[in-house]
């Protein structure tokens, strides 16, 4: 049987606080692994004719994950150093997820006022007026940042710009995208030894160490697609200064 039964769809996005914006459904019940990931994240669930949106923070480690059949979802990711001001990235963190009440069958409560579900389509739209609104917000040092400008404070305090942006450390940041390159190095037929050159590991233990706990499986079960894993899109590896 084929491992992998959640299909995704995604897409970039125009907004500057947006990383991808996805959408998935499941062809079968089954347990995947969600992936470590810095981003927070917004996600509409549509289960059994109910809707309801979650938030969330970045993921530290791989986990475990039980996915019912018949389920779709919409995703917007975040870029890094982007938020939403009711919830501190750290607070939200692997997986201590907020789900917003719901306020009618397509709408939800947040800051006291009653938002429409987004779409696949809108969803851009729907970002721009929670900035408007000042519901979400970013770091421009981060973004800068990860541009690879040089950083205008101290190293000091643009780490604490980091984590208070993001939720996570900076080396944090760049070891779980580090993992996520190789992931995707990996499944497109990339020989072991050489991801390891490409993506910057030492060897292939350490490799093989930063894969269990990030993605949770070894380099040979991802290159094998022997388990289903949680929304991947191909990155470029994180910048090394700070």
């Amino acid at each position: 049987m084929n491992s992998e039964f959640l299909v995704f769809e995604h897409r970039p996005s125009d907004s500057p606080f947006v990383e991808r914006v996805w959408c998935a459904y499941s062809e079968r019940a089954g347990e995947f692994f969600s992936v470590a990931a810095p981003n927070c994240e917004m996600a509409v669930t549509r289960y059994r004719g109910q809707t309801f949106l979650t938030v969330r923070g970045p993921e530290t480690r791989a986990t475990t994950a039980d996915c019912p059949a018949d389920g779709e979802w919409l995703g917007i990711r975040f870029k890094p150093g982007t938020f939403l001001r009711h919830w501190h990235p750290a607070t939200i963190r692997d997986r201590q997820d907020v789900t917003l009440p719901g306020a009618a069958a397509r709408s939800f409560w947040l800051t006291g006022s009653a938002w429409e579900f987004p779409d696949f389509e809108n969803a851009d739209t729907f970002v721009e007026r929670l900035v408007r609104k000042g519901i979400i917000a970013r770091d421009p040092a981060v973004d800068a940042l990860l541009r690879g400008e040089p950083p205008r404070v101290s190293a000091r305090s643009m780490q604490r710009h980091f984590s208070r942006a993001t939720g996570i450390t900076f080396a944090a940041f760049r070891k779980i995208e580090r993992a996520r390159y190789a992931t995707n190095l990996l499944r497109e037929g990339v020989p072991v030894l050489d991801v390891v050159v490409r993506a910057g590991y030492f060897d292939q233990p350490h490799l093989t160490r930063s894969l269990r706990y990030l993605v949770g499986q070894t380099p040979g079960d991802i290159a094998r697609a022997t388990r289903q894993l949680s929304f991947l899109y191909k990155t470029a590896p994180a910048p090394s200064a700070l």
